[in-house]
């Protein structure tokens, strides 16, 4: 048991990590923005692809329920930044449905409903099924395999950046908030002893690492772009 001053302080710190990581999440949650104006201007998906944010979605809310204090207490910043996200992704995909070819279009209701239906059964059997202890291992697990999946995205980024030597799809913004927002869920894990958090948010602050020194190198031999990639990771 900690001192009272040494429990503030520690508080006081998780607490900080915890809202910078939804700070940084922001950011990358409003991201696309500039992908799905254009969708709307051209009233046309063109050769976008709406995968990413059926991922994103999913991983949203697996992270968004292992927040929750009836699976795990005292994390509730976790659930805050997920719900926030997939509510974005939720907007995304409204747009991007509205706006796709019909194949298309039944293909991506197919797989938010898909999505529901997982996320239903994750619900029903971390509720009806597991106690409190086995519920957090449960879907602590989930949540790694979810984040440590959309971590994986920078890895096509980052071999197209080697390949075409441009960092046309990997503007530094986006690099230093995807970097900057594993680092304080890593932080914020650490302070809340948590592996389920801080593991996968520490490879994704090795991965956002490896993003700005690829960029600070060929930023200097690319030209600039202004195209925003589609694929974003989230924490």
């Amino acid at each position: 048991m900690l001192p009272t001053g040494l429990f503030s302080v520690y508080l006081g710190w998780s607490t900080a990590a915890g809202i910078a990581g939804n700070i940084f999440a922001f950011v990358l949650f409003v991201s696309p923005i500039p992908t799905f104006k254009r969708i709307v201007k051209t009233k046309s998906t063109e050769q976008f692809s709406g995968l990413p944010y059926i991922y994103a979605l999913l991983n949203c809310l697996i992270c968004s329920w292992y927040g929750m204090p009836v699976v795990k207490t005292g994390i509730i910043l976790v659930a805050t930044v997920n719900s926030i996200g997939a509510v974005f992704q939720l907007v995304y995909l409204s747009i991007f449905i509205r706006h796709a070819e019909r194949a298309i279009k039944l293909r991506m209701m197919g797989l938010i409903a898909a999505v529901i239906v997982v996320f239903a059964f994750v619900v029903f059997v971390t509720l009806g099924l597991l106690d409190y202890d086995e519920r957090q291992t449960f879907v602590g697990y989930l949540s790694v395999a979810s984040l440590i999946s959309m971590f994986a995205s920078p890895l096509f980024i980052i071999k197209l950046v080697i390949k075409t030597r441009s960092v046309e799809f990997m503007p530094f913004n986006l690099s230093l908030a995807t970097f900057l927002m594993s680092l304080s869920f890593s932080a914020y894990g650490v302070l809340k002893a948590d592996p389920f958090l801080y593991i996968p948010n520490g490879i994704g602050t090795i991965l956002g690492l490896v993003q700005l020194a690829l960029y600070s190198y060929y930023s200097k031999i690319s030209e600039d772009a202004s195209r925003e990639p589609l694929i974003v990771s989230y924490a």
